[in-house]
């Protein structure tokens, strides 16, 4: 880096360039783990723990068919915010056409699928039946919300890429606020457990939608983009392609960590999987905190290396990295202090809550291990580089299962070693690969 650490902290104007993209994202991050512990708590306050694990099943099977297709907002990010950056005004509207087109077909062939999808998984799981039967019952309603959820995808990283983050925000926060409020109707007032709880995501998923399209034909007709109908919306779309297969392939290994976290617990029964569910919830706090930083990472190097500005590279890294570092120790803090109240707050079933105290030790340390993975991810999602990713996240993947089956004797712990192994792994992994690739000056390539 061409100055010192200390001259480029001290660049007020690299602190505003950084929280004025990742503020907004924190924002409305912080309201994606509140739903889910509004979903826990007012499902968590019903008689039977069955419930709760229900929804912990159905929802994580939700998450891992729509997260193995969020390549779609990550892809978008990181060519958008380069056609940004090089002022390829056609090839920025391109990549918004691409990714809604790419959208649309992957809801399609899940909505004709999601019923086989559905049968499939849950005959694999150990849990009890009532659990299996309230999970998929989650499922099969939450499924309806796939084209509105996908399109949001491709919204949110397509406005994130022209280095807009207020819109992003203000869709993510009405999806959620409305999905709480709609929560609470549903499933206390009218009486709909399950079903209720699906229900007000999928009616959320659309509004979202609705107000995304809305920002995009705004700051479409601000920027005064062109419609690319003379070249072709599929003209060019080979790197688009290639750089969602490597991420989804990543993905792919992401969700497969998660979802054996969930369904390796449901075997420990229905108390452990219910504590999972809640304890799971503080590690969506410290992803979807991280996660605004990370955003801001994606829109910043890929503007950077479009504009093939080194100097703008290597300041992003700097300010992101250490605002990344003040919110993974604000969020030690804030579960090694408040974390069994918080548990107390989510269920008030007494054995569900001693399970969980359990094993928050391993939440606490959780934020400074894992804030690396998220930071890198931004870096290079915003580079473009999907090969580096799918390939870190392999070894990684490797290693979770490794020391799963290494620690098995100790039952719930040792999925708990395996995930705080799997976050270190993640960010180590592609440290050195961007370490390498900075000194050989092959990064902003």
């Amino acid at each position: 880096m061409n100055t010192s650490l200390f001259t480029t902290l001290s660049k007020w104007s690299l602190h505003k360039q950084v929280l004025v993209l990742a503020i907004p994202m924190v924002l409305s991050n912080i309201t994606v783990p509140l739903l889910g512990l509004v979903d826990a708590a007012v499902i968590g306050h019903l008689e039977h723990s069955w419930y709760l694990g229900g929804v912990a099943l159905g929802s994580t099977m939700i998450s891992v068919t729509f997260w193995l297709l969020g390549f779609l907002r990550m892809a978008t990010t990181g060519l958008a915010a380069q056609a940004y950056g090089a002022d390829q005004r056609e090839k920025l509207a391109k990549v918004g056409m691409q990714g809604m087109l790419m959208a649309l077909l992957f809801a399609v062939v899940f909505l004709l699928f999601h019923r086989w999808i559905a049968d499939g998984v849950f005959a694999l799981s150990d849990a009890s039946e009532q659990v299996k039967h309230y999970g998929q019952q989650y499922f099969t309603v939450r499924a309806w919300s796939a084209p509105a959820a996908l399109a949001n995808f491709v919204i949110l990283g397509w406005l994130l890429g022209t280095q807009n983050a207020k819109a992003p925000m203000w869709i993510v926060i009405v999806s959620n606020l409305s999905n709480i409020l709609l929560d609470v109707l549903f499933v206390l007032v009218l009486g709909w457990k399950v079903e209720g709880a699906a229900l007000a995501s999928v009616i959320a998923d659309y509004s979202g939608f609705s107000l995304g399209l809305f920002f995009v034909w705004r700051t479409w007709r601000q920027m005064g983009l062109p419609w690319p109908w003379r070249s072709g919306i599929t003209h060019g779309m080979g790197r688009f392609v290639r750089l969602n297969r490597d991420i989804f392939l990543r993905s792919l290994c992401l969700q497969a960590a998660f979802s054996f976290m969930t369904f390796q617990g449901a075997s420990y029964g229905d108390d452990i999987v219910a504590a999972n569910a809640v304890l799971m919830s503080f590690l969506m706090i410290i992803s979807y905190g991280m996660d605004g930083f990370a955003y801001a990472m994606e829109a910043m190097v890929g503007k950077a290396i479009g504009a093939k500005n080194r100097g703008a590279l290597s300041d992003s890294l700097v300010g992101t990295t250490f605002w990344s570092l003040m919110i993974s120790l604000a969020l030690t803090l804030l579960f090694g202090v408040f974390g069994h109240s918080m548990i107390a707050m989510i269920t008030s079933i007494d054995v569900v809550q001693a399970q969980a105290y359990q094993y928050l030790p391993w939440l606490i340390a959780m934020p400074l291990v894992s804030m690396w993975c998220f930071l890198l991810d931004g870096i290079f999602v915003g580079a473009t580089k999907g090969r580096e990713m799918r390939n870190s996240m392999f070894i990684a993947t490797s290693l979770f299962f490794v020391m799963f089956f290494t620690f098995e004797s100790l039952g719930n712990h040792a999925l708990w070693i395996a995930m705080l192994s799997f976050m270190a792994m993640r960010g180590l992994g592609l440290g050195v690969v961007f370490w390498l690739q900075w000194r050989s000056g092959r990064f902003l390539v």
